[in-house]
C-alpha cells in the first residue's frame, strides 16, 4: 500500500450529525456511505457530504486521530475542524 494514504475524515450527515471513519479511498468510501453501503450509523442519514479529512503517513496515525476525535464533545469537533482548515492541515 502506499504511503500517505491514510485518511482520516469526517462527515456531516444529513441530519447534522457528525460521523468520523478512516479510509485509503475518500471519494470510494463517501460515495458507499451514501450508497447505504458505508457504516450502519450513515445509513439512515444520508446524503452525507465530506467535511473534513486529513492525511497521514500511517494506518496507526489515521485510527488515533480518528478515536481522539470521537471522544471530543460536539464543540470541541467543530473547534478542531476549523483550526485545522485555517493551519492547512485540511486535504481537498
Amino acid at each position: 500500500m502506499e504511503k500517505n494514504n491514510h485518511f482520516f475524515y469526517v462527515l456531516e450527515c444529513k441530519d447534522g450529525s457528525y460521523y468520523a471513519g478512516y479510509t485509503v479511498d475518500l471519494a470510494a468510501r463517501v460515495e458507499k456511505h451514501n450508497a447505504g453501503k458505508g457504516a450502519k450509523y450513515t445509513r439512515a442519514r444520508k446524503p452525507v457530504k465530506l467535511l473534513y479529512n486529513e492525511r497521514f503517513e500511517t494506518k496507526s496515525e489515521a485510527l488515533k486521530m480518528e478515536y481522539s476525535f470521537k471522544k471530543l464533545s460536539r464543540i470541541e469537533k467543530e473547534k478542531y475542524i476549523r483550526k485545522n482548515r485555517k493551519e492547512g492541515l485540511h486535504n481537498e
